[in-house]
């Protein structure tokens, strides 16, 4: 049984249909758009129902328990129902679990933090793939990893040489078997504690994936990391400023000294060859760089690489100019921490769009740098009183406004940007989509519509 008619309940499904196991896909509920999706895998053989609470007595109507129950990442693991099933003996499994059985074949490089692990995901499947190597990415970016290996049996392809996957905690927690042959972790602050109750079960959650990792990469600039860094009998560290500004505990394994990218046998390549705004970058760049040089990839392939990638759809991502105004597209930055990265990394002022779903989290940072940074800034969705309350409670002297959703705030952010001497507006909304969206990658692309929908020149 399947809990759950998203992408990676859906890619589960049609993995194991495809392995001959039957299987019921439960969805609680019903919309036109999940009735098309259900009948797109009844015509494929797959069972489904939708309507059908995660509630004791569905499973009780069954005519026979479940053998197993897969979970998709956006129902709690600690959710009554599933404990009451794991007490009856039912197994109780992550999604990313039937992904990872079906590809053991095939090493994983497995990356997880609070920020910057959609960047690395991208530059490491970048890199690889510049390299020629076949190296996918899947996981909580883009495809899902069942996806992806039922696509490759499908085929008849050969199996990748290495599999890029993104890993959120939700995954992580649910699939505990996850032993990557490389594991990285880019950054940790407080996020999803909602969920995870504590700072300290959402640190061990995403520990536990580099505790099962061959390597283990972690970032040295990371003040929670760093702060732990005694308690890992083996790992490898990178910094984005000199190695003697660590503790002499850390031996960083790459490290940026003069402008260049330096290893312990010697420089590697220039440190600006990744065009892209922010120290966090820099970070992000010597991550990928390490995994690049563990699987072989000459320094100058990676230098190369560098240069040509693209960057990342919804992560600081530079839309079309109009006017004298840039348009940058955040919408990955689902929390405080995430949006205080974009506010650093951009030139002010500039005029903010934030606001959807509230998470909990420090405020502070954020506040400091929208202080800084921005002349002006549109609230919408379902934070925008919390924010704009947040917002006066911090003696923020900019304009504030508030309307209901991007519709609306897009047409008055290209008022105010050169009302207010602005070069810059940035969406990047420190807040969950799901008030308005299905997901962050939907906000994004609403976004990129409505500023290509504005008037080409501004006054």
């Amino acid at each position: 049984m399947i809990l759950g008619l998203g992408r990676s309940g859906i890619g589960a499904a049609r993995l194991l249909h495809h392995q001959r196991r039957p299987v019921l896909l439960l969805e609680s509920r019903d919309t036109a758009e999940l009735q098309a999706r259900a009948e797109q895998l009844r015509a494929e053989g797959i069972a489904v129902q939708l309507g059908t609470p995660l509630a004791l007595a569905s499973f009780e109507a069954l005519p026979l328990p479940p053998a197993a129950v897969v979970v998709s990442p956006g129902i709690r693991w600690d959710h009554p129902v599933l404990q009451q099933l794991r007490a009856q003996g039912i197994p109780v499994q992550g999604e990313m679990l039937i992904a990872w059985q079906a590809s053991r074949a095939v090493p994983w490089i497995g990356i997880t933090g609070t920020n910057g692990k959609t960047t690395v995901t991208y530059l490491v499947h970048h890199l690889l793939s510049q390299a020629g190597l076949d190296a996918p990415l899947c996981g909580n970016v883009g495809f899902s990893a069942a996806e992806l290996a039922l696509e490759r049996l499908q085929s008849g392809q050969r199996q990748p040489d290495w599999l890029v996957v993104e890993l959120s905690s939700y995954q992580i927690e649910a699939t505990p078997e996850l032993a990557p042959a490389i594991g990285l972790w880019t950054t940790l602050t407080p996020d999803h504690l909602e969920r995870h109750g504590t700072l300290d079960n959402y640190r061990a959650i995403k520990r536990q994936l580099l505790e099962n990792s061959a390597l283990r990469l972690l970032n040295a600039d990371d003040p929670d990391l760093r702060a732990h860094a005694a308690s890992w009998d083996t790992a490898q560290w990178i910094t984005a400023g000199p190695r003697q500004n660590l503790p002499p505990t850390i031996k960083p394994l790459l490290w940026i000294e003069n402008g260049l990218v330096m290893h312990s046998r010697g420089p590697l390549f220039a440190a600006d060859c990744l065009a892209m705004p922010g120290e966090h970058n820099r970070q992000n760049l010597l991550l990928a760089t390490a995994v690049a040089l563990e699987v072989g990839i000459e320094p100058t392939v990676i230098e190369a690489a560098c240069r040509c990638f693209p960057g990342v759809p919804h992560r600081l991502e530079r839309l079309s100019v109009r006017g004298v105004i840039r348009w940058f597209n955040d919408s990955k930055a689902t929390n405080y921490d995430a949006a205080e990265v974009a506010l650093k990394a951009l030139d002010g002022p500039l005029v903010l769009l934030a606001g959807g779903e509230a998470k909990q989290g420090d405020a502070r940072g954020w506040l400091h740098q929208v202080q800084r940074q921005a002349a002006a800034v549109v609230l919408y969705g379902a934070a925008r009183q919390e924010f704009t309350a947040l917002l006066a409670g911090s003696g923020y002297a900019g304009r504030v406004l508030a309307v209901a959703g991007l519709a609306e705030a897009v047409p008055l952010a290209a008022e105010l940007a050169p009302a207010h001497g602005c070069r810059s507006v940035l969406l990047s909304p420190a807040c969950a989509s799901f008030d308005q969206y299905r997901d962050f990658e939907a906000r994004g692309d609403h976004f990129r519509q409505l500023v290509e929908a504005l008037p080409e020149l501004q006054a």
